[in-house]
């Protein structure tokens, strides 16, 4: 009795066993039979003839068109700055004084000059007097006699010696050439000037320009006044424009001809920046379509076309670019069709799609 039940028992157990099984295929076929039936969602957008921008990048860096270096004389070189009036990032105007340096020796050095000037010209004029001509005839005198009178008193020397002590004088003050921005301004105050270097630099911020180079075969792609768009690496969402000012007629050795375009004053480009350089040139009238809407089947090249809810493939030929778009022909293609251009990941040719 006791093995009949044990018998009953297993053959229950198999039984709903399988019904399990059966009950588990059956939804897992319904899952695929529901997935089957979802239909693809897109967005689509009509084929147009539009003009198209060619966008060709490089790197470059950003430099200024007006700069000036200032240095004191090497003749002042044993003088060190008693006063420093600017620091770096000040803005100055042209003749603004930057430096002063100790002026004791300088204004001694002009003293002593125009003494030995005077006494000069208190020489030339006994030489004059003793070829017979008086104070007030000096004029009638030859420019052989005038200045074979001033070779012999030491005139001339000692003109010369006033004028260079005046202008060392002068220069004691270093004034700035130009409008700008200090920049690399390292000298402290009572320090030795080394004058082999730059005391400081001057930087006109208005006036910057971007230094880069493109391949000897993008040279096509470029001209005089194409719009360019700089954008620093250090600071991707600043972007300034810009245009092309010059093409220089040479290729260097690595097949690179260097170009140089103005760019609009902006507060955060500063002289010597890496920036990122796209410069744009229009093309005329193409076929133009965003990059998403070009997808690969059976390795080449296709754009799908919605028709009656359904996807329609079509080969196409890329050739121009920029970062978004894409230049195609088509010979099946025409104007006016609406081709996909979201959602086409997973479509083929003839799938049912739904509109967003």
């Amino acid at each position: 009795m006791a093995k009949k039940t044990l018998v009953v028992y297993l053959i229950l157990s198999f039984l709903v066993s399988c019904e399990d099984k059966k009950s588990d295929t059956t939804q897992e076929e319904s899952v695929q039979t529901e997935l089957q039936k979802e239909i693809p969602v897109i967005t689509t957008d009509t084929l147009k003839t539009i003009d198209f921008e060619h966008e060709l990048i490089s790197n470059g860096r950003i430099a200024t068109s007006q700069k000036a270096e200032l240095r004191f004389l090497a003749q002042s070189s044993s003088n060190v700055p008693v006063q420093i009036f600017v620091k770096n990032g000040d803005h100055v105007v042209a003749g603004a004084a930057i430096a002063m340096l100790d002026t004791f020796l300088l204004s001694n050095s002009c003293l002593q000059a125009e003494n030995t000037l005077q006494k000069a010209r208190l020489d030339l004029q006994e030489a004059l007097i003793g070829q017979g001509y008086t104070i007030d005839d000096f004029a009638a005198a030859s420019e052989e006699v005038m200045q074979l009178a001033q070779i012999r008193s030491g005139y001339n020397s000692a003109q010369i010696q006033y004028e260079l002590a005046k202008y060392n004088l002068n220069n004691a003050i270093l004034r700035s050439p130009i409008s700008g921005t200090v920049s690399d301004l390292f000298s402290k105050p009572h320090s030795t000037i080394n004058t082999s270097e730059p005391f400081c630099r001057i930087i006109n911020q208005n006036a910057l320009e971007v230094d880069f180079k493109i391949l000897e075969n993008e040279l096509s792609m470029v001209k005089m006044g194409d719009k360019v768009k700089v954008q620093p690496y250090s600071l991707p969402g600043v972007v300034s424009q810009g245009q092309i000012t010059n093409i220089n007629p040479s290729v260097d050795a690595d097949g690179t001809v260097r170009i140089k375009a103005s760019v609009q004053a902006d507060n955060n480009l500063f002289n010597g920046m890496n920036v990122r350089i796209s410069v744009f040139r229009s093309l005329g009238k193409q076929w133009v379509v965003p990059k998403t809407a070009v997808v690969l089947r059976t390795g080449k090249q296709v754009v799908f076309a919605c028709k009656d809810n359904k996807a329609a493939w079509h080969y196409v030929t890329t050739s121009l670019e920029n970062a978004t778009q894409y230049v195609i022909t088509s010979e099946t293609l025409k104007e006016g069709d609406e081709i996909i251009v979201t959602g086409n990941e997973h479509l083929a040719d003839g799938s049912e799609v739904k509109k967003l």
